[in-house]
C-alpha cells in the first residue's frame, strides 16, 4: 500500500473516531453532569473522568488533524521526508 493511501486510511479512521467520540459525548452528557454532581457531594475521584475524556479527545482529534494536513501536503517546518 502506498504511503498516501496509508495516510488517507489513517485520516478516515481517526476522523470517524472523532465523530464517534462527539456522538458519545452528547449521548452521555447527562451522565457526565451526574458525575460532576457526585464529585461535589464527596466522590472526589470522579474528577478524573473529564480529564481522561479530554486526553482521549486530544489524541484522536490531533491524530486526525495531523494526518489530514499530511494528506494535503502541509508539513510543519523542520519535518521533511
Amino acid at each position: 500500500m502506498s504511503e498516501r493511501k496509508k495516510t488517507a486510511v489513517a485520516t478516515a479512521v481517526f476522523g470517524l473516531g472523532s465523530v464517534l467520540l462527539y456522538m458519545l459525548l452528547f449521548a452521555y452528557a447527562d451522565q457526565l453532569v451526574t458525575w460532576a454532581t457526585e464529585t461535589r457531594q464527596g466522590n472526589k475521584l470522579l474528577f478524573l473522568i473529564p480529564i481522561v475524556i479530554a486526553f482521549i479527545f486530544s489524541w484522536v482529534h490531533g491524530s486526525f488533524t495531523g494526518h489530514f494536513w499530511e494528506l494535503l501536503g502541509v508539513r510543519a517546518a523542520g519535518k521533511h521526508k
